[in-house]
């Protein structure tokens, strides 16, 4: 169950191969398909249990063991062996029909201190399910989560089972970022530009679950003060660049058009007035625009799709080439994308683990400076210098 691979730095063609999808033209030079590049230093993986049930999200607690949701709604703990703990209860009830279930995880920064853990979740409710945030203190023999309480709801309710979006994470000031995806049914799409809905947006709020104060639509008519950005389809991955503190995310684009943007205040992403992507029949979407006043452009896009979900950017000291790159967990795709990110221009790309043939869910950075990723198929890997 260990691989190991060793690769020397070279920049190349593009490593994507395959034909796009349309003949959209890039806003700028490095948009899409930017030069390949591969790691100088020898590293190696390993599969630490391949006995997880569609995990979906990961996040490294303070004594370096991992903790993960599963779709279906239970918790479990990895230990560094590989070790999973017995289902962790106490957790609201999920609807894991389609893409739902439960979804991202993180840790109060005062964990140490508080236990307390944060989830997305899609809920069951009158008119259809949301996309919720639940937080629990995890007891001391780490058997349940105590005292879970939904603390916000993704409205309006939909009869769906697609698009919850689903990524969550503190910011410097304690407060939280969560992702909403659009729902993905024509009916919905139009929401992502609706500023009186939470659906296809980025959402700020406090740990009691209220907007934060000071935001871009705090006071304004109509509007949800909650609202970060809006104009998402489905966001699954969320991360801080660790130098200039800045918000990234990734999102699904449709047939093409996968996404990496540089998430702002108040900010319109476009969707789904302006895309990279097509329908998945191959009909055009909307007025087949991909720029727009007034519309923020991707940092990056994918076409063909790779199918983005969680994401970290590297900040360890185990392998300094890494050192402010973007690692993305890939499903479509089967791999996990390594970014090279400076002045908001991706210089190169690389793809690993392509021999894996996993859906790569998610990845975090371990407090031992490894990278760890889990896959739809059930498996959480370490990445690490060899």
């Amino acid at each position: 169950m260990v691989s190991y691979i060793s690769m020397a730095q070279n920049n190349s063609a593009s490593v994507e191969t395959k034909a796009p999808n349309s003949s959209y033209k890039s806003a700028f030079e490095g948009q899409t398909r930017a030069n390949g590049i591969k790691t100088k230093t020898p590293y190696g993986f390993k599969v630490l249990t391949e006995g997880l049930k569609s995990p979906w999200g990961v996040k490294s607690l303070p004594d370096g063991r991992l903790i993960i949701t599963e779709k279906g709604g239970t918790l479990r703990i990895a230990k560094a062996t590989g070790e999973l703990s017995k289902p962790i209860a106490g957790l609201p009830a999920v609807n894991s029909d389609g893409q739902g279930g439960l979804l991202g995880i993180t840790i109060d920064p005062a964990f140490a201190k508080n236990r307390m853990v944060y989830v997305v979740f899609s809920e069951n409710v009158e008119g259809g399910t949301h996309t919720s945030v639940a937080k629990g203190r995890l007891s001391a023999d780490e058997s349940k989560i105590e005292g879970a309480t939904v603390i916000y709801r993704a409205t309006p309710a939909h009869k769906g089972t697609l698009h919850y979006g689903g990524r969550i994470l503190f910011d410097k000031s304690g407060n939280l970022f969560i992702s909403t995806g659009e729902r993905s049914d024509l009916v919905t799409r139009p929401q992502a530009q609706a500023l009186n809905s939470s659906l296809g947006k980025v959402i700020h709020i406090t740990t009691d679950g209220k907007p934060v104060a000071g935001d871009p639509f705090a006071g304004k008519d109509g509007a949800k003060p909650e609202l970060y950005s809006y104009g998402h389809r489905n966001v699954q991955g969320l991360a801080f660049h660790p130098v200039t503190g800045e918000l990234y995310s990734n999102e699904f684009g449709p047939r093409g058009g996968d996404e990496v943007n540089h998430v702002r205040a108040g900010k319109n992403y476009g969707w789904p007035t302006i895309t990279y992507g097509i329908e998945y029949s191959g009909k055009a979407i909307g007025e087949v625009i991909q720029q727009k006043e007034g519309m923020e452009q991707p940092v990056y896009y994918w076409d063909p799709s790779v199918s983005p979900s969680g994401m970290t950017f590297y900040s360890g000291n185990m392998i300094p080439e890494w050192k402010n790159n973007l690692f993305i967990g890939c499903l479509s795709g089967m791999h996990i994308a390594r970014l090279v990110i400076e002045n908001d221009k991706v210089l190169g790309e690389e793809r690993l683990l392509t021999e894996e043939y996993q859906r790569f869910r998610d990845v975090t950075q371990g407090n031992d400076g490894a990278l760890y990723a889990v896959t739809d198929q059930g498996r959480l890997y370490r990445i690490a210098k060899k």
